[in-house]
């Protein structure tokens, strides 16, 4: 599973952006969560709303995303949602709060048994049951 940032990446008119992780994803499916999806129809919105000129192409981002597989929510994902956003402590013991749209695709990840391709390591490192792969530097030890 390829998270939003990453995707960003791979699907940027900077070519470059994507490369550190052409090599995880080559020769794989790319899969991406609902959440993925409705936050690059957000991107896209957002271009349209600031008024400087750019004028997103839907059907570019419509083109891309018939290349992906795109998973749904499910009954299951709800309940690792939940038990992620229940049982997430940090290492001292307090509860662990993560941004909610990467909790749920973590909890999408999770369901599926896929790793995730992310650059945002931070978000996702020491979650139980998911593996992670990023280029991104690790958490800072307490």
């Amino acid at each position: 599973m390829v998270d939003t940032d990453v995707y960003s990446y791979l699907t940027s008119s900077n070519p470059n952006r994507g490369l550190p992780y052409r090599p995880h994803l080559q020769g794989n499916t790319i899969a991406l969560s609902f959440i993925t999806v409705g936050e690059q129809y957000a991107g896209y919105l957002r271009m349209i709303s600031r008024g400087d000129g750019t004028s997103p192409d839907y059907r570019k981002l419509e083109a891309g995303l018939r290349l992906v597989v795109v998973v749904p929510y499910d009954l299951e994902i709800c309940k690792t949602f939940g038990d992620l956003k229940a049982t997430l402590k940090n290492p001292e013991g307090t509860d662990r709060v993560i941004p909610t749209n990467d909790l749920w695709i973590a909890a999408c990840a999770k369901r599926h048994s896929l790793a995730l391709v992310t650059n945002n390591r931070k978000d996702f490192e020491g979650i139980r049951g998911l593996n992670i792969i990023s280029e991104a530097p690790g958490r800072k030890a307490r």
